[in-house]
C-alpha cells in the first residue's frame, strides 16, 4: 500500500536507515535517524548524505523503484556516511568522497541484485559497505582503542544497548534505546533476537576479560546483526544461536588480520549458515532416491 503521508523519496530514505536492521519500515527508520542526530549529530550529515546519494545513483540509472523505496540502495550508504564521518577529519574532499562510495555502493548492491533473485541465492547485507569500508580505511587514521570502563549493572544493562547502537558507530545508551523501540514497533521478533545477540556478544566478551570492547558494545553489534538476520528467517532456534556463536568467533580473527571488523563477521556468519543449511538440504534430498531403492523389496 502507497504511503499517502510521506514522499516516495522520504520513504525510501527512512526504509534505508531501516534497512540497517533488515527491516523495511519508515517508522523504524526515523528513530534510526534521530538516534544519530541525538547523539552523534556530527555524523548525521554524512549519514544523509550517504544514503541520498546511493538512492539518486539508483534512480538516475533506472533500478527498479520497488527496490529503491525498500531503502535496499541506500542503507549501504548512510553506513558508508557513517563511517567516514566518523574516521576522517572534516575537509572539502568529504563529502564527494561520501557521494562517490555511496554511489558505487548502490551500483555493487544492484550487480548483486540481479544475480540473486532465486531465494536460494545469498543475500548481500552489508557486503558492499564492509569492501567500500576496508579500501577506504586504509587511508584513514588509526582510531584510539576504548577507555576501559567498571562493570557495574547499569553500565551492562547501557553496554546492552550499546551492542544495537554500535550497528550504526553510536556507542550512546540513548541510541541504542531508539533503535529497539524502532525495531519493536516493526517486528517485536526481531527485537527480541537483536538484544538476545548483543547481550551474547556482551556476555562472550566479559568472560574473555575484553570489558572494553564489551562495555562499549563492540563485541555485541555483530552477533546481534547475526541473530535479527537468521532468527526472522528460520523458526529453527539453533540456526541463529549458531550464527552468533560463530560471529563471535570470527571476529578476533579479522583483528588478527590487521582489518576492522565492521559487519564483516556478521556477513560471513551468515553466508557460512545459509550455505550450509543448503548443502544438508541438497544433500538429503539427493540422499533420498538412495535410501529408497535400499529398502526396496528384493526378488529372489
Amino acid at each position: 500500500m502507497p504511503n499517502t503521508h510521506c514522499p516516495d523519496w522520504a520513504t525510501a530514505l527512512l526504509n534505508g536507515f531501516s534497512q540497517i536492521f533488515l527491516q523495511r519500515h519508515p517508522l523504524c527508520g526515523l528513530l534510526c535517524l534521530l538516534a544519530t542526530l541525538l547523539t552523534a549529530p556530527g555524523l548525521f550529515g554524512g549519514a544523509l548524505l550517504g544514503g541520498v546519494a546511493g538512492l539518486l545513483t539508483a534512480q538516475r540509472r533506472g533500478y527498479a523503484k520497488v527496490d529503491r523505496q525498500a531503502g535496499l540502495f541506500s542503507y549501504n550508504g548512510i553506513l558508508l556516511g557513517l563511517l567516514l564521518s566518523l574516521a576522517l577529519p572534516w575537509s572539502a574532499l568529504l563529502p564527494p568522497l561520501i557521494i562517490a562510495s555511496a554511489g558505487l555502493s548502490a551500483m555493487l548492491t544492484q550487480q548483486w541484485l540481479k544475480r540473486t533473485r532465486d531465494p536460494q541465492c545469498l543475500s548481500a547485507y552489508t557486503a558492499p559497505f564492509v569492501g567500500l569500508g576496508w579500501l577506504l580505511l586504509s587511508f584513514a587514521p588509526a582510531q584510539p582503542s576504548p577507555l576501559p570502563v567498571e562493570l557495574t549493572m547499569p553500565s551492562l544493562l547501557a553496554a546492552l544497548l550499546n551492542g544495537l547502537g554500535q550497528v550504526m558507530f553510536l556507542d550512546h545508551p540513548l541510541a541504542g534505546g531508539l533503535i529497539a523501540a524502532g525495531l519493536l514497533i516493526s517486528n517485536r521478533r526481531a527485537a527480541g533476537w537483536a538484544l538476545f545477540g548483543s547481550a551474547a556478544g556482551l556476555a562472550f566478551a566479559v568472560l574473555h576479560h575484553e570489558n572494553a570492547a564489551a562495555l562499549s558494545g563492540l563485541a555485541g553489534y555483530n552477533p546481534a546483526l547475526v541473530a535479527l538476520a537468521l532468527g526472522q528467517q528460520h523458526r529453527q532456534p539453533w540456526l541463529p544461536l549458531a550464527g552468533v556463536l560463530l560471529a563471535m568467533l570470527l571476529t578476533p580473527g579479522f583483528a588478527a588480520l590487521g582489518l576492522v571488523p565492521l559487519t564483516a563477521p556478521f556477513v560471513l556468519a551468515c553466508w557460512l549458515i545459509q550455505a550450509t543449511g543448503r548443502a544438508w538440504h541438497q544433500a538429503s534430498l539427493d540422499a533420498a532416491p538412495c535410501a529408497l531403492r535400499d529398502n526396496r523389496p528384493r526378488l529372489r
